[in-house]
């Protein structure tokens, strides 16, 4: 199996390598202040140099430390760490911080055999259950196949949504018989390719036939989201044939959550591998792991016969040019600016504490967004002139049910950057959404019925609710934000739901 973690050695360089250029001046001030000290003490006053041989007790005198090394040490990891080390990419603050998943779940009969209890599929249901509360907040779509293929939910952040569809699913609804997989592939990568941030495909099966598995290796070829296989069952026949795809990964179902750790390993590694491709994303300041170093071997000048006066003089002029102004609201301070202890914060995923740290106004209406304060993140991303600050608005709106305000903001963006897709392809969900609200409504007011055909025109009857709306989307492609608050609406059963709507889908498609 192809190792997916990326390399790190082949991603490390520096942001400033100018400061390096201080090493040399180091070191020649280092070992001049080293041999002046050796020739000092090995030419003592008033002794003979054989005499001072001789009543010399233990090591060599230039073998010890002396407090030229501390310091030397101390600026050397202090012009290291302001260099700016990097490994990985940061990722844009106004897209997911985590990658979109789809996750592809095999529904036939071999999937009900009882081998592993209480079947294969029921436990394959519970481990995807564990693992969307293990993700939470991050996309994740389902994907139902057999003989046929077919979208069970678009690509959302709320786990409950997924899971009344997820235990829905069994063989009886799937329209045809089959294990047809790529399929299923291809429909995942659909999906990916209109994200802004890299994901990965996760299927979930017991095999994989002969002619899928050639399948996986040619389009394996041409590119595509990386691919997770998570094995339900024990066959090892069929685990062979899985591991022979190139470029996937293979996780075996475990009685613990082990397994679900691996899945989100192999998720979280393809997607920092895939980032650190993107060359439109910034590399990731590392300097502050230098930090610490610094700051213990500093400690040493509290010692006796350790302390240089202008060594101190020294250390804190280059902490104040690689930090900037400082701010006395704790040791952090010292070493990390208010943008990077804002990071930290956000990846502890404490975007109230990150908010209040942050000064970046981009970082900072970006982790307002993410702790739920819409109405302030907008607020702030309105003062920003970049189409990525407006479009962040936009969507700051939307979650606050501010739809034709989220529309002007959308419309503001593609004004502001004509080429800004992300912006456009917000723009016609939020018209969507809007039409969607006002048609329910009308619909609603008239007691007809809620359902909206393909192809349909719609003229509003109200003043100041649009002119023209026109909708064309067919049953499989359902914008992901109408969908979940279409399907918070169904009152039947799930699986009779689905049944009919995969029933139409199949019957709507070529064979």
């Amino acid at each position: 199996m192809p190792d997916q973690l990326p390399d790190a050695l082949t991603l490390f360089h520096f942001i400033r390598p100018w400061w390096l250029a201080g090493l040399p001046f180091i070191a020649a001030l280092w070992w001049t202040v080293r041999r002046f000290g050796k020739t000092r003490e090995t030419l003592p006053a008033g002794i003979a140099p054989h005499l001072a041989d001789a009543l010399s007790v233990g090591a060599e005198p230039g073998a010890r430390l002396l407090p030229i090394d501390g310091v030397s040490a101390a600026i050397i990891l202090m012009l290291l760490g302001s260099a700016g080390p990097t490994w990985s990419r940061l990722p844009d603050p106004l897209v997911a911080d985590t990658a979109p998943l789809v996750v592809a779940l095999k529904v036939t009969g071999s999937m009900m055999q009882s081998d592993i209890p209480p079947n294969r599929l029921e436990r394959a249901k519970q481990k995807i259950t564990d693992l969307l509360e293990r993700r939470s907040g991050a996309k994740t779509a389902l994907i139902a196949y057999a003989g046929t293929t077919h979208q069970v939910v678009p690509l959302t952040e709320d786990p409950a949504v997924l899971k009344p569809f997820l235990e829905g699913l069994s063989p009886d609804i799937m329209p045809r018989n089959g294990e047809a997989a790529s399929p299923a592939l291809l429909m995942a990568n659909d999906i990916l390719g209109k994200q802004d941030t890299p994901g990965s495909i996760l299927i979930v099966l017991d095999r994989l036939t002969d002619a899928d598995g050639s399948l996986f290796a040619e389009q394996s070829k041409d590119g595509g989201a990386p691919v997770v296989f998570w094995q339900i069952g024990c066959d090892e026949a069929a685990r062979s044939a899985l591991e022979a795809v190139p470029t996937a990964a293979l996780v075996d179902l475990t009685v613990d959550s082990s397994d679900v750790s691996q899945v989100i390993r192999r998720i979280e590694v393809s997607y920092q591998d895939a980032l650190s491709r993107d060359d439109r994303q910034n590399w990731k300041d590392q300097g502050w792991v230098f930090a610490v170093p610094a700051a213990l071997i500093a400690l040493l000048w509290f010692r006796r016969g350790w302390t240089m006066q202008w060594s101190v003089w020294l250390i804190a002029a280059m902490i104040a040019c690689s930090h900037g102004s400082a701010r006395a609201d704790g040791w952090r301070d010292w070493f990390l600016t208010p943008d990077q202890q804002g990071r930290l914060a956000f990846e502890a995923r404490d975007f109230e504490k990150a908010a209040s740290l942050f000064e970046d106004p981009e970082w900072k209406a970006y982790v307002l967004y993410r702790a739920g304060r819409y109405e302030t993140s907008a607020e702030l991303y309105a003062w920003q002139e970049s189409s990525n600050a407006a479009m962040g608005e936009g969507l700051s709106l939307i979650r606050s049910r501010k739809y034709r305000e989220a529309i002007a903001a959308f419309e503001k963006a593609v004004e502001r950057d004509p080429d800004n897709a992300a912006a456009q392809h917000n723009l016609e969900l939020a018209k969507d959404i809007l039409y969607y609200i006002e048609t329910t409504r009308e619909q609603s007011d008239t007691g007809e019925e809620s359902g909206i055909g393909a192809d349909d025109v719609v003229f509003d009857n109200d003043a100041g609710r649009g002119t023209k709306s026109e909708t064309q989307q067919s049953t499989g492609e359902i914008v992901p934000e109408t969908a979940e608050a279409w399907m918070r609406t169904v009152d039947t059963r799930t699986g009779d739901f689905m049944k009919s709507r995969f029933a139409l889908e199949a019957a709507r498609s070529p064979r």
